[in-house]
């Protein structure tokens, strides 16, 4: 049963640097029993322009769910968390952090800067796929996300 109350397609922000955790979270998101619409850009700068409609980024929409690793270039995920939650038009959009780092500490940092959840990619590919399914049948179908 989904709690998507918008009726279209929930749109979806990958901040994501690694072409191969790009396929597979594409690949996964793309047989999604809940229509979803996916952006990518893979590093914070182009992150923070795409949230904020800045340059080439006038006509997007802004996600209902960003998924952010934490190893990016130019500006890294901390940066990009610490940004979007001291944003007023930005800080209510939840942020699952997707990342390969089991530190601990970046976990708390995390938390710190008000991620909705940390994740942490696992290393076998159905595993992997398992965790963005997960992410799936929480985020994409049982929370309500906001419309704006």
């Amino acid at each position: 049963m989904s709690y998507n109350t918008i009726n279209k397609p929930i749109d979806i922000l990958l901040v994501e640097d690694n072409p191969g955790d790009v396929f597979l979270i594409t690949n996964s998101l793309s047989t999604s029993q809940m229509p979803n619409t996916l952006y990518h850009v893979t590093d914070g700068i182009e992150a923070m322009a795409f949230l904020r409609q800045e340059n080439s980024y006038a006509t997007v929409v802004r996600p209902h769910l960003i998924l952010l690793d934490l190893n990016l270039p130019n500006k890294n995920g901390f940066e990009v968390l610490q940004e979007i939650k001291a944003d007023p038009d930005l800080k209510h959009l939840p942020v699952v952090v997707l990342t390969s780092s089991r530190a601990e500490q970046d976990v708390l940092k995390s938390y710190r800067l008000y991620a909705s959840c940390y994740i942490s990619k696992p290393f076998e590919v159905n595993e992997f796929d398992a965790a963005v399914r997960s992410i799936e049948s929480f985020w994409l179908q049982r929370v309500q996300l906001p419309h704006k």
